[in-house]
C-alpha cells in the first residue's frame, strides 16, 4: 500500500514539475489573467441577477474590458498620428531628423493619411526608407508581433476560464483540508486578492474621472493657444497610467505640459507659459496627490498596508520586469495573508473566537 503511494506521489510530483515548468515560460499571461480575475469578478457575480448564463457573463465581463481599452487604443493612436504629421508638417522637423536618423534619408515630407495619399507616395518611392527600415527589422517586429497576440490570446482565455470555473477550482483547492487551517487561509487570501485587485480598477475609473473633470476645467478658463488637447482621452489614459509604478500618472500629464508649452514658446508668447504652470500644478496636486493620499488608502483591500502595498507595485517590475506590476501584490497578498491567518495556527495558536480582544465573556462576571 505504501509502495503504491509512494509511485503515485512520485507520478504527482513529476506532472506537477512539468506543468510548472511549462506555466513558467507564460507566466506573464497567467499571471495578468489572475490579475484580471479577481480585479472583475465582483462585477461578474453582480450580473447574477440579470440571469445570464455563466459563459454570457464572462463573455460580457471580457468585451466590457476589451471594447473601451480597443477603442481608447485606437482613438489615442489615430490622434498621435495625426497631431504628429500636422506637427512634423508646421515646423519641417522632418529635414532636421533626416540628418540624424538614416534611415529618413530620402523623405523629404509626410504623406497624406490616406488611402490615395499613401499609395502615391509609395509610387513616388518616398516610402522607401520606412519600407527600409521594416525590411531589415522584420524578424525582430513579427517576433514581438507574435509573442504579442500569444500572450493576449492566454491571458483572454485563462481569464475566461477563471470566471468561468472559478468556484469549481476554489471548492477543489477546499478539498485538501487539515483541521479548518488550509480552508481559513485560502478563504482568506480569496478575500483579500478581491478587495485589493478590485480596488485597482476601481482607482483606476476613479483617477480617470477626476483627471477629466480637472482637464476639460483648466480648458473653459485658460486661451484657446494653451489648452491641453482632448482632455476626455488624456484624462482616461492619466487613470490607465495610475497602474504603472514609480512615474504613475506623470507618463501622461508632464508631456501634455510639454505639449500645450510648445507651440507657446515657438511662437514667441512666452507670457502664455503661466497657464501652463498652472496646469502642471493642477495636475500634480488635484490629480495626483489628492487621490493617492485619499482614495489609495480606502482602496487597497482590508487587511494589506498600504504602503507595502506601493513597495509591490514599485519594486515588481523592477526586479521581476512587466508582469511584476501585477505579480508582485498578489505575492504581497499571499505571504501577508500567511503570516496572519495559517503561520500562528501552524505555530500552535488557538482558532480564533472572532470577538473583539476588548470584549467582555461570561467568565469575566464569575
Amino acid at each position: 500500500m505504501d509502495e503504491k503511494r509512494f509511485v503515485v506521489a512520485l507520478f504527482g510530483l513529476a506532472v506537477s514539475v512539468v506543468v510548472g515548468v511549462l506555466a513558467y515560460q507564460f507566466i506573464a499571461a497567467l499571471t495578468v489573467s489572475v490579475f484580471l480575475y479577481y480585479s472583475t469578478r465582483r462585477y461578474y457575480s453582480s450580473l447574477r441577477r440579470l440571469r445570464l448564463p455563466a459563459r454570457i457573463r464572462a463573455v460580457v465581463v471580457m468585451a466590457s474590458l476589451a471594447l473601451p481599452l480597443l477603442l481608447l487604443v485606437s482613438y489615442a493612436t489615430v490622434l498621435l498620428i495625426v497631431e504628429a504629421r500636422q506637427f512634423v508638417t508646421q515646423y519641417a522637423l522632418i529635414d532636421v531628423a533626416a540628418t540624424h536618423v538614416s534611415w529618413l534619408d530620402g523623405a523629404d515630407s509626410v504623406p497624406d493619411l490616406t488611402v490615395e495619399g499613401l499609395y502615391e507616395a509609395y509610387q513616388s518611392g518616398q516610402l522607401t526608407p520606412f519600407v527600409d527600415f521594416l525590411s531589415e527589422n522584420a524578424m525582430v517586429l513579427t517576433s514581438v508581433i507574435s509573442e504579442f497576440v500569444l500572450n493576449l490570446f492566454i491571458t483572454t482565455i485563462v481569464t475566461y476560464y477563471l470566471l468561468v470555473d472559478g468556484r469549481r477550482i476554489r471548492e477543489w483547492l477546499l478539498r485538501f483540508d487539515d483541521d479548518a487551517i488550509i480552508r481559513e487561509y485560502l478563504e482568506a487570501v480569496d478575500e483579500e486578492l478581491e478587495a485589493v485587485l478590485f480596488g485597482n480598477l476601481l482607482n483606476v475609473l476613479a483617477i480617470s474621472l477626476i483627471a477629466i473633470a480637472a482637464f476639460t476645467g483648466y480648458n473653459a478658463v485658460v486661451p484657446t493657444a494653451v489648452e491641453v488637447p482632448y482632455p476626455t482621452l488624456a484624462g482616461a489614459l492619466t487613470g490607465i497610467a495610475s497602474l504603472i509604478p514609480v512615474v504613475g500618472m506623470k507618463v501622461i500629464y508632464l508631456p501634455l505640459t510639454g505639449i500645450a508649452a510648445l507651440p507657446v514658446v515657438l511662437d514667441g508668447q512666452s507670457s502664455l507659459l503661466v497657464y501652463v504652470l498652472g496646469f502642471l500644478l493642477v495636475a500634480v496636486v488635484v490629480v495626483d496627490t489628492i487621490p493617492d493620499l485619499l482614495l489609495r488608502p480606502l482602496l487597497s483591500g482590508e487587511n494589506t498596508h498600504v504602503g507595502l502595498l506601493m513597495l509591490a507595485y514599485t519594486l515588481g517590475p523592477v526586479v521581476l520586469g512587466f508582469y511584476g506590476l501585477f505579480f508582485a501584490p498578489i505575492l504581497l497578498v499571499v505571504g501577508l495573508t500567511f503570516a496572519n491567518t495559517a503561520l500562528p495556527r501552524l505555530l500552535g495558536a488557538g482558532e480564533p473566537d472572532g470577538l473583539s480582544p476588548d470584549q467582555m465573556r461570561l467568565n469575566d462576571f464569575r
